[in-house]
């Protein structure tokens, strides 16, 4: 795996959109340490303890700090980098937040998007370009039955509502400037991928489980729950960034045949319950206790989701690497690892990528 992803991305242009956030820079610290190119843009990180600053992402990359949404911006760094492969993360990726600013979700994460490919589309060379949403890009009809690339888009919540018509942009674009039966005017391969809940060590985010229950075990507090039969498909933050790599990979050589969706997510066997989770978690931390919050009238969130991840398998080679006591317990891992020697936590993180990328 190592040396397959160091082949294509070691001295190439990487254009990396939300380098400051969680996935973002985990995505940065991959990238950096396969040999890459790379230049950012996003928002500025909130404090200093996000995980862009823990990795000192201004030394690895070319840093730029804007909005998706400055369009004018975002063209002329693209333009000016001309890169090889341009990997969107940006985005609000909040579900409960989206109830709070709808119209600024829709605005970053459809516009954004729409901003992203004009960009592309001003560029007269090669790229790939690897766009991500999300699992919850899917009409959920809370059934049993994990969800195939080519099943229905829709959205409850905004969030996911606007990632599903992220997706509607991007088929827009590709079928009218980057069609595949033109590729050899265009050479651009636009693909899309779709990854679950993920988990691992530098998310501070609120309303999510893991730096819930590291906030509360670190405080040694009970830890609070809000839904804890909710299944979702969680996996290790490393799972899909290697997903988009090789995905990237795979674009670079036949851009004609990947340019479509793939999910990445967990085997189904490990799309756990929240509190089975939760219990995974105090146990690798070696105590704790949860509660389950009783909140009335609060905001909709999926109580059934699953992933089909067969085409990845079977198209990508890729398959999920730890199952989900492996996921959590590396998770737990870093978040000790910081709290006992936060100096060094940028070498723990090269050294949790190095061992997932030779195993």
């Amino acid at each position: 795996m190592l040396n397959k992803l160091e082949n294509t991305y070691k001295g190439k242009k990487v254009f990396l959109t939300g380098h400051t956030g969680f996935k973002g820079a985990w995505m940065l610290k991959t990238l950096s340490l396969l040999g890459a190119d790379i230049k950012g843009y996003a928002l500025e990180p909130k404090t200093k303890e996000d995980l862009f600053y823990l990795i000192n992402g201004n030394e690895i990359c070319d840093s730029v700090i804007d909005d998706l949404r400055n369009k004018k911006r975002l063209e002329d760094e693209i333009m000016d980098f001309q890169p090889d492969f341009v990997f969107h993360l940006a985005a609000q990726p909040l579900v409960r937040l989206s109830y709070d600013i709808p119209a600024e979700t829709f605005e970053v994460n459809v516009i954004g998007t729409a901003n992203v490919l004009d960009a592309v589309h001003l560029l007269n060379k090669k790229c790939e370009v690897i766009l991500i949403t999300t699992d919850k890009v899917y009409h959920n009809n809370e059934w049993i039955y994990p969800y195939r690339e080519n099943d229905r888009l829709g959205g409850y919540d905004p969030y996911s509502a606007s990632k599903a018509c992220a997706e509607l942009v991007i088929d827009s674009y590709r079928n009218s400037f980057f069609n595949i039966k033109n590729y050899n005017i265009h050479k651009k391969g636009i693909a899309v991928a779709r990854a679950g809940n993920v988990i691992g060590g530098g998310d501070w985010s609120k309303d999510r489980l893991i730096p819930d229950i590291v906030k509360a075990l670190a405080a040694e507090k009970p830890v609070s729950i809000r839904n804890p039969q909710s299944v979702r498909p969680w996996q290790h933050v490393l799972e899909p960034v290697v997903g988009y790599l090789l995905l990237g990979a795979h674009l670079m050589k036949e851009p004609q045949k990947y340019s479509q969706a793939y999910n990445f997510g967990p085997q189904l066997s490990d799309s756990l319950p929240v509190a089975a989770m939760l219990k995974l978690a105090i146990q690798s931390w070696g105590k704790g206790e949860y509660v389950v919050e009783n909140i009335e009238r609060q905001p909709h969130e999926a109580g059934l989701l699953k992933l089909d991840i067969s085409k990845a398998i079977v198209e990508l080679n890729w398959h999920p690497r730890m199952n989900a006591e492996q996921a959590v317990s590396m998770t737990m891992d870093w978040y000790r690892e910081f709290f006992m020697n936060k100096e060094s936590i940028s070498e723990y993180i090269a050294f949790q990528i190095n061992k997932f990328l030779n195993e």
